[in-house]
């Protein structure tokens, strides 16, 4: 699960792509508090910002631009805010938003998207889970990213004996499967040592090769605990027994709506990051909510999701554990003392929340 770069390096570039709607508010609150980080440990942190998502097919008519792909892949790491809103929202577009982030994705061959979802104590009552049910909760999702519904081809729709007919191919290869199973392995092995891989091996073949895959690579894990689970169970226990999870893997559109799912546990999609990793390389970093377009400009947007996700661009990308662990503690601290914004029942603005990160960062 190595996706740093050399520890000896003093600077390092990043790429900003702060997108659409909120987005551009909740990177900058995100880059402030790398600064912090930079200016107190003696790293200096160098940034170039490029257009992604709607913005984009705005200005350029794409929702990606060569330049940008090559900028992400060229650097040490990328942060990412959201894309999409109204104005692009036309099933029938020939290009949109989303196209982005598959084009990223896909360009940066990141595979693995990590998606932590811990339930701090002070927001159990911001879920609409009952609190005994949340108590205790920490799990990671491992979603694969670059296989399945999203990716496959044939894809498109065409007029059959005069009625429309759509068409989405689910197409996994044995090596996509390996390489983001093995590094789930990896990944329980560092935790409570329990992988449950999340399927529907009852119905679809490309399932069947995920466990038939799995099952091989558990041969070199002998100490970490392998459950199989349905997607339809698996939501099922998500909002009804979390805890029973620690590192769950699944393919590309499970893991797509079960994390927004989970989200409900931690008591706003807000609150939670996300890294997506491809072994060697620069990582992506993002939260994993969306644009956010109704508050869009309003600064009120909770930017806690991005700067989480800030600490695992240091953490995987950069090899700065200590001070990943930092901005978690600042944030941990935050949220004890009462900072809310909106989504959190509070009124805080996005400055504020930020500002009480900064206000709490130690080292």
């Amino acid at each position: 699960m190595d996706n740093s770069t050399s520890s000896s390096k003093k600077s390092f570039s990043i790429t900003l792509l702060p997108g659409d709607g909120i987005g551009p508010e909740v990177v900058s609150g995100a880059v402030r508090v790398l600064d912090a980080v930079a200016a107190h440990s003696g790293f200096q942190f160098s940034y170039s910002e490029y257009l992604i998502g709607g913005c984009s097919i705005d200005r350029y008519g794409t929702a990606l631009t060569e330049e940008a792909l090559q900028a992400c892949k060229s650097s040490d790491a990328v942060l990412l805010g959201a894309v999409g809103g109204p104005k692009w929202d036309n099933p029938a577009a020939a290009v949109r938003p989303e196209q982005g982030l598959l084009a990223l994705r896909k360009g940066m061959g990141v595979f693995a998207n990590l998606r932590p979802v811990t339930v701090h104590p002070s927001l159990v009552d911001a879920s609409p889970l009952k609190p005994e049910r949340l108590q205790g909760v920490d799990l990671i999702f491992v979603r694969e990213l670059t296989g399945g519904l999203y990716f496959g081809r044939p894809k498109g729709r065409e007029t059959v004996n005069n009625h429309l007919r759509a068409v989405d191919t689910l197409e996994y290869y044995d090596f996509e499967i390996e390489r983001v199973v093995d590094l789930s392995f990896q990944l329980a092995r560092s935790r409570r040592k329990k992988l449950t891989v999340v399927d529907k091996a009852n119905v679809l073949e490309s399932s069947r090769l995920w466990r038939q895959i799995t099952g091989q690579i558990a041969e070199r894990y002998p100490d970490v605990s392998l459950d199989y689970m349905l997607v339809d169970t698996a939501a099922m226990r998500l909002v009804t027994n979390p805890i029973q999870f620690d590192v769950v893997v699944t393919e590309n559109m499970f893991g797509d709506i079960l994390t927004d799912e989970a989200s409900v546990l931690a008591g706003s999609m807000g609150m939670l990051p996300s890294a997506s990793l491809c072994g060697k390389g620069p990582g992506l970093y993002e939260p994993i909510h969306g644009s956010a377009p109704d508050i869009a400009g309003r600064g009120i947007a909770n930017p806690l999701g991005t700067i989480l996700s800030a600490a695992m661009l240091l953490r995987y990308s950069l090899s700065m554990e200590k001070e990943a662990n930092a901005i978690e503690a600042a944030v941990r601290q935050a949220i004890s003392d009462g900072c809310r914004t909106a989504d959190l029942g509070g009124q805080m603005s996005s400055k504020e929340m930020t500002d009480a990160v900064l206000d709490r960062l130690a080292y």
